[in-house]
């Protein structure tokens, strides 16, 4: 602390004692005028009080604002080589002072504990209990460990983390190195490799037990049945094309889920997109007589994958023909919110598509997005759902860090509304 603010605490504290003496003393003094004087000892008393009360406030803001303002010793410099060696590592890496403050944080580092980390403790850029209890330990002397961790949001990420302690050098002293690596891939795979065994079990037991049922049948009493051989190898078609699509939406989502931690890095004219994921489905539309309207509308531009988002599109598009009115209208709008934030600084664009259909029961709207979820098991089956679609595009989104909003009145039909964040424009020379 500077001689000024030694100077500013001191004087707060003699008023402070002054104040003290005098809240204590006066009403003895007026007391031993006589019984007469208490009203006025009480009175002079509480002004004395509220003064005293008045002073320590003021004096304890001045003390902590000398103490923020204070200049904070500068961390000795970096070896310019290491920083150089140590860039060049994929995995984020920290090298802490033996006081818990971060002395150099790699590139890779930035997206845990942010870009300007150098300089900071490391219980002010990384809030995980498990890392900074670790961290503690080994400050105090503790042998090198590891542990694991997970980032909730805005997409789960696992991560291990080894610290371990060295001797630094005589300008630096003792170094803590933390190095992390990310196991999301790995947790994915095995999560995911175990929900498709299950979800395949599951979802092809019945077709399956369909289609064994009809060949036994076919082999025996109906070999020589030739109207109930065209009916049942027809049904087998049904089932098997239904097997087919299954099968491939799981692996569609095996793969997004799989990359679900890695957002893209293309760009994307999503009136564009659009266009063409409802011109795929022109022949699916006309056989319900049903018409996609679509607006003219400037450009938009997205961050995102050219394919997956077509998988949104395409998705949305065929459940509104599929699920709409026959002979209905399919609606699809366009348009651009402001910034939110940081994260958002170029603002969001949407696509709305509107149907015509029976509309969803709103207490039913947040399961949309489960995988095998279905408002209506038959009619979804009879036009070749799988329970698949929404899911898909939950994941996809998730990973472009976009969302999906479901409005919906019964009788009416429904909106799905894609929010995705729009492209930076380019800097203007």
């Amino acid at each position: 602390m500077s001689e000024g603010d030694r100077g500013a605490a001191g004087s707060w504290r003699r008023s402070y004692i002054a104040a003290a003496v005098a809240a204590v003393t006066a009403p003895l003094v007026v007391a031993l005028a006589g019984s007469s004087a208490l009203v006025i000892a009480s009175t002079l008393a509480l002004v004395l009080a509220a003064l005293f009360f008045y002073v320590a406030s003021v004096g304890q803001k001045e003390a902590q604002r000398a103490t923020l303002n204070a200049p904070r010793p500068e961390v000795v410099g970096f070896d310019p080589s290491a920083r150089a060696i140590l860039e060049c590592l994929d995995d984020p890496l920290l090298v802490l002072e033996t006081s818990g403050r971060i002395l150099f944080a790699n590139r890779s580092s930035h997206p845990l504990v942010g870009a300007e980390a150098e300089r900071k403790h490391i219980s002010a850029v990384l809030r995980t209990p498990e890392v900074l209890e670790a961290v503690s330990r080994v400050l105090l002397g503790g042998a090198s460990e590891s542990v694991a961790f997970t980032f909730l949001v805005p997409v789960q990420r696992h991560y291990r983390a080894y610290l371990a302690r060295s001797e630094g050098s005589p300008s630096l002293g003792p170094l803590i190195l933390i190095q992390f690596h990310d196991l999301t891939a790995v947790r994915r795979a095995e999560e995911l490799r175990a929900d498709f065994v299950a979800n395949a079990s599951h979802e092809l037991r019945t077709p399956l037990a369909a289609v064994v049922g009809f060949i036994d049948t076919l082999r025996g009493h109906a070999r020589n049945d030739p109207e109930a051989r065209e009916r049942f190898l027809g049904i087998m078609s049904v089932e098997t094309s239904r097997m087919r699509r299954l099968i491939d939406d799981l692996l569609s989502l095996t793969r997004i889920e799989l990359n679900e931690h890695n957002p893209p890095a293309g760009e994307v004219d999503v009136v564009a997109l659009v266009r063409d994921a409802a011109a795929a489905l022109a022949p699916l539309a006309e056989a319900d007589s049903v018409r996609i309207r679509i607006p003219d509308h400037e450009p938009l531009a997205v961050t995102g994958d050219r394919d997956e988002l077509m998988q949104v599109f395409q998705n949305l598009l065929h459940n509104a023909i599929k699920y709409g009115r026959t002979a209905g209208e399919v609606r699809v709008t366009f348009g651009r919110t402001g910034p939110q934030g940081k994260r958002e600084a170029a603002g969001q664009v949407f696509v709305a598509v509107e149907d015509e259909g029976e509309g969803i029961p709103r207490d039913v709207i947040p399961r949309l997005t489960e995988r095998f979820y279905r408002v209506d098991i038959k009619r979804s089956r009879e036009r070749g759902g799988t329970g698949l679609g929404l899911a898909i595009v939950k994941h996809i989104l998730n990973r472009h860090q976009g969302r999906l909003q479901v409005e919906s009145t019964l009788g009416q039909g429904s909106t799905f509304t894609v929010f995705l964040p729009a492209a930076a424009e380019p800097a203007s020379r």
